[in-house]
């Protein structure tokens, strides 16, 4: 693909902001055109939000929001409930929700069209268990590049490591690598 246009739900502090960055960061070390932005006010932790990622393989020059995504990314599954994540969805896009539900109860709700794929992962459980927080951000990132392949695994694997060793102590940056990795592999296709 030329150029892919990612739509990410989530609420704030969940790390969707961070998710977007991350995986702009490693498509950017993967020889990539990167943009990575969230759309929100002055939300509070728990408030609906919404961040974009632009990759290419020429130079971006456009800055607005993504309306006609190739991929959505559903980090909250409760947003589903009150906000329509397929608006301006094309007949070819992506969908990965964060939901343990099965896939195809999801691709009812939604109302996908049968060329309209849609992965699932349970990426609040894989964070629980990997580093002990329901931040679904880092399994979310995994979901996403086993869905596209947009980037080398070991790459993203780096630019995880570059992202959280700012911040984080070496359990928190395995934590979040084995979460990426059980992310990657946990997804499942409905």
């Amino acid at each position: 693909m030329e150029k892919v246009e990612i739509r990410w739900h989530g609420r704030g502090g969940q790390g969707t902001v961070t998710a977007a960055k991350v995986f702009a960061d490693a498509c950017l070390s993967g020889g990539r055109y990167v943009q990575a932005f969230p759309e929100y006010g002055p939300e509070r932790a728990g408030a609906p939000l919404r961040a974009y990622n632009r990759i290419s393989s020429k130079e971006l020059r456009m800055h607005c929001p993504v309306s006609n995504p190739d991929v959505v990314a559903v980090v909250d599954t409760t947003l589903i409930e009150s906000i329509d994540v397929t608006e301006g969805a094309k007949d070819n896009t992506i969908f990965i929700i964060n939901s343990s539900k099965d896939p195809g109860e999801l691709r009812k709700k939604l109302n996908l069209k049968p060329t309209q794929k849609l992965y699932v992962v349970d990426a609040t459980k894989i964070a629980i268990e990997c580093f002990g927080r329901p931040m679904p951000n880092s399994p979310m990132v995994g979901a996403l590049n086993r869905a596209t392949g947009l980037v080398q695994l070991e790459t993203l694997f780096e630019d995880v490591k570059k992202s959280f060793g700012k911040k984080f102590s070496q359990k928190i940056i395995d934590g979040n690598l084995l979460a990426v990795k059980r992310g990657y592999e946990e997804v499942k296709e409905g």
